[in-house]
Order: C-alpha cells, then sequence, then structure tokens
C-alpha cells in the first residue's frame, strides 16, 4: 500500500503541536490521547490514523494528486515506535516519574518535529536500515525518484 506524503507530513505536524502541549502541560491525557493516534496507525494502519483521515478528508480534496507516493510500511514502523515512546511518556506522568514521561515526550516530539520541519522521518530511517541490515529488500519501498538520488 502506498499514502500520499504530504497526508504523512501534515499528520507529523499536527503530532508536534499535540506532543509540545502534552511536554508543556504535562497533561497524561493529552500523551494518552496521542499514544491512542499513535497505536491506531501502527495496529491497524495508516487509514485508521485519525491526522491521516483529517487530512484525506478535508485537505486532499483540496490539492492536486501528489507527484509520488510513499510506501506505507515504513511511516506504519515510524508509528510504532512513536506509540512505545508515547506509552513510556504517558506512564512515566501517570505513576510520578515525571523525568521519564519529560524525556520519552522530548524524544517522540525530536522525531516528529524532524519530519514535520524537514519532511525526515527518523523511524522511516529506521525501518529502511534495519530492512538492509537484516537483508530484507528496500527496493519496492523507496520511490524510484528517491532510489535515483541515493
Amino acid at each position: 500500500m502506498y499514502v500520499d506524503p504530504r497526508g504523512l507530513r501534515f499528520g507529523a505536524v499536527v503530532t508536534t503541536i499535540v506532543l509540545a502541549l502534552g511536554l508543556l502541560t504535562q497533561s497524561v491525557w493529552v500523551l494518552a490521547f496521542q499514544t491512542v493516534v499513535f497505536a491506531l496507525g501502527a495496529i491497524v494502519g495508516l487509514q485508521a490514523a485519525p491526522y491521516g483521515l483529517v487530512f484525506k478528508k478535508v485537505i486532499r480534496p483540496r490539492l492536486a494528486p501528489p507527484a509520488e507516493l510513499e510506501a506505507s510500511a515504513p511511516p506504519r514502523f515510524a508509528q510504532g515506535v512513536g506509540l512505545a515512546f508515547g506509552v513510556v511518556a504517558t506512564l512515566g506522568f501517570a505513576t510520578g516519574l515525571t523525568t521519564l514521561g519529560v524525556i520519552a515526550t522530548a524524544m517522540a516530539l525530536a522525531a516528529a518535529f524532524l519530519n514535520a520541519a524537514f519532511s525526515f522521518c527518523l523511524g522511516c530511517e529506521m525501518f529502511l536500515i534495519i530492512r538492509r541490515v537484516t537483508g530484507g529488500s528496500t527496493e519496492r519501498l523507496i520511490p524510484a525518484s528517491t532510489a535515483a538520488r541515493s
């Protein structure tokens, strides 16, 4: 399955805002909400992620078709990484381990910001490195125009 990379970037912008709010307020509920968003994207699939649904229904119809699509496996893996940090952050704040919550939230926020600001998906890059190290092919995962630049 392939997805519009503009939707992924939109999701990263919203995620950055939500995580920044969670870090500033240290709210268990804000972080729990974002953790559920990560879980939907990682477990159910990107098509179930709320921010992607907003992009698909509200924003994408107003845009020209995307120049290229991106494989969904790397961003779905990235959602899983976000889920892990979200669980740690939520549990940290919920149990009074505030420093743990702050660190986990800040790390997730940094990754989301990299994607939002620079279109650099840290989790996606981790996925591709893991695939290469374990001998898995990345041929179908990297669009031809991107592979030519590598």
